[in-house]
């Protein structure tokens, strides 16, 4: 069961990364991919840096924790993609459904499921 959620934890991880440098790299084409589109040089830095440093942050805490099998930290991803998909229920509330709208919740639940479930799973360090 360890090894399943550490392999999970890194492939998602890698995933993550790969998403957030794309947004460091080529904010148009990967905010395109979000239905994000800038309007001007702010709102590239904003995808840029927001962006960046939500999947980078997330991704790089999976991949050490996975590695360190260090369930603590995996908590930090868990509380960020928490609350994307609580934002985007709310947003679902607020303003309806679009074509595919399930999609990034089920992705974001299931990563979510799985650092919770590894948080618990994989030691803690000892205090």
């Amino acid at each position: 069961m360890r090894i399943l959620l550490t392999a999970l934890i890194f492939v998602g991880g890698l995933f993550y990364l790969v998403t957030g440098l794309g947004f460091l790299v080529d904010p148009v084409n990967s905010g395109t991919t979000f239905g994000l589109k800038a309007a001007g040089p702010d709102g590239l830095s904003t995808m840029r840096a927001d962006m960046t440093a939500f999947f980078v942050i997330g991704a790089v805490c999976m991949l050490f924790g996975a590695w360190r099998r260090n369930g603590d930290v995996l908590l930090v991803p868990a509380g960020l993609f928490g609350i994307a998909l609580l934002g985007r229920i709310v947003s679902v509330a607020a303003d309806g459904t679009e074509p595919g709208f399930w999609l990034p919740m089920a992705v974001e639940a299931v990563t979510v499921i799985v650092l919770l479930v590894a948080s618990r799973v994989l030691p803690h360090p000892a205090t």
